[in-house]
């Protein structure tokens, strides 16, 4: 199998090329388009995430398949928090409703690592669900992309 193209920006990441890539990710979550997010992790990927553990692309799609089968109307802001060589750090915030209708504002934090050609390797997240009232949102963007004047997760106290 032939080597995948390199996916800028490649480490070592400055402060503003992590920012880069944050947003990156963060835009491919939006799109809660499984397979699309899986092609920005290396193939042999490991992650945690909560109590699961997937390994590889394949696992990872059905992970995001389930995810966003659950979590409905979901809308996410990942904000770095620290950068050195091939690492990245970030924290997020995002909401969803389940199918009776409740919303949650998961909080969190995840700790990444990039091969060479730019590809996530390791993604380690813990998260917290507090369930909020409707009349408690933040996010109301149409569904994608984040606008790039919608404030993010400093700007909205979160």
């Amino acid at each position: 199998m032939p080597p995948e193209a390199p996916r800028p920006p490649l480490p070592p990441f400055t402060r503003e090329t992590a920012i880069r890539k944050v947003r990156m990710a963060e835009d491919a979550w939006n799109t809660k388009d499984p397979v699309r997010v899986s092609m920005a992790y290396t193939p042999d990927t490991r992650w945690r995430n909560r109590a699961e553990f997937p390994v590889g692309r394949e696992r990872v799609v059905e992970f995001l398949t389930r995810k966003w089968a659950r979590e409905l109307d979901y809308r996410l802001i990942k904000e770095l928090w620290a950068v050195e060589g091939n690492r990245i750090a970030v924290r997020f915030a995002y909401e969803w409703h389940d199918d009776s209708g409740q919303w949650y504002r998961s909080y969190g934090n995840e700790n990444w690592e990039f091969d060479e050609a730019g590809y996530m390797a390791k993604r380690f997240a813990s998260i917290n669900d507090k369930p909020i009232a409707e009349s408690e949102r933040k996010y109301f963007w149409p569904a994608g992309r984040r606008p790039d004047d919608h404030p993010g997760l400093s700007d909205l106290g979160l």
